[in-house]
């Protein structure tokens, strides 16, 4: 699939106050169709609940999230659903179903009734399992699985839903390198429209057409990643030096933290008295 501009989710003055305190604060975002954007920023900076308002997890305390041009709140949950599938932090499977019993659960907002998956949609998780390297576990239960393992699961079931825009929550977290390439790679090549969150800066500047960084609720900086990873902006948000050096292949942005050497680390003082070797006669 080859996506457009066109915008398929907005957020338009999203803030969403709790206790008294704005995690998310007037936040305005656009989300083309095909295209992956993603969201990084210190812990609390409000990507995850930024993305619980886009799923509906969360109602927004002002503002909306727009889907087509939509108020999301306006459509019934079964019909946002067909178009919305979601990976959270919180994702749990602790009934004990196969693997392929919780892919198949993807289809759920297209059910009708009790009626058996068609053919097609048994196609459907069958190679959603394959792309997700986790069809050799089909019949394997859930609750036997490691943390990647079902990850990979809960994205196969996301793509079963056959969603035009995926939500994804750290969806790297408990991969391993090879599954997180695998997974990335997918993602940037699928036509599908992803908004995600994504605490390696690195990875989300592989994958992503477009960064939006949050600081305490607000948005700070959108656009290429080119154009907004500079050394000023990850020492003012994230409070840590980096050199940016582009990618050797693709001539994406890399950074290369700048690591302080411990107080350990230091060479010993001359004047320092020796560690003795052994126990004194």
């Amino acid at each position: 699939m080859v996506g457009t501009d066109s915008t398929v989710v907005s957020l338009r003055g999203l803030s969403v106050v709790a206790a008294g305190r704005a995690l998310v604060d007037r936040l305005h975002l656009d989300v083309p169709a095909g295209r992956v954007v993603g969201l990084v920023g210190p812990n609390g900076s409000g990507k995850s609940t930024a993305l619980r308002c886009v799923y509906r997890a969360l109602r927004p305390t002002s503002g909306a999230v727009l889907l087509d041009g939509a108020d999301l709140t306006s459509l019934k949950l079964r019909d946002s659903a067909r178009s919305i599938a979601a990976l959270t932090q919180e994702s749990h499977t602790e009934l004990d179903f196969t693997v392929e019993e919780v892919v198949a659960l993807g289809r759920a907002p297209h059910a009708r009734g009790n009626h058996p998956l068609t053919a097609r949609e048994r196609e459907l998780c069958r190679r959603a399992m394959d792309r997700l390297d986790v069809a050799h576990l089909a019949d394997r239960s859930v609750l036997t699985l490691s943390g990647g393992e079902r990850q990979r699961v809960l994205v196969a079931r996301a793509l079963v839903q056959e969603p035009r825009v995926l939500v994804l929550d750290e969806p790297t977290n408990h991969l391993d390198v090879r599954h997180q390439v695998e997974l990335l790679s997918f993602l940037h090549g699928s036509g599908l429209t992803v908004l995600t969150a994504l605490h390696d800066l690195n990875l989300a500047a592989q994958v992503c057409g477009r960064v939006a960084v949050l600081s305490s609720g607000r948005l700070v900086a959108c656009g290429a990643p080119a154009e907004i990873l500079t050394p000023e902006l990850v020492r003012k948000v994230f409070g840590v030096d980096a050199t940016v050096v582009p990618h050797p292949r693709t001539g994406v942005p890399q950074l290369l933290y700048d690591f302080a050497p411990s107080p350990s680390d230091a060479p010993a003082s001359a004047d320092a008295p020796a560690l003795a070797e052994g126990p004194h006669s």
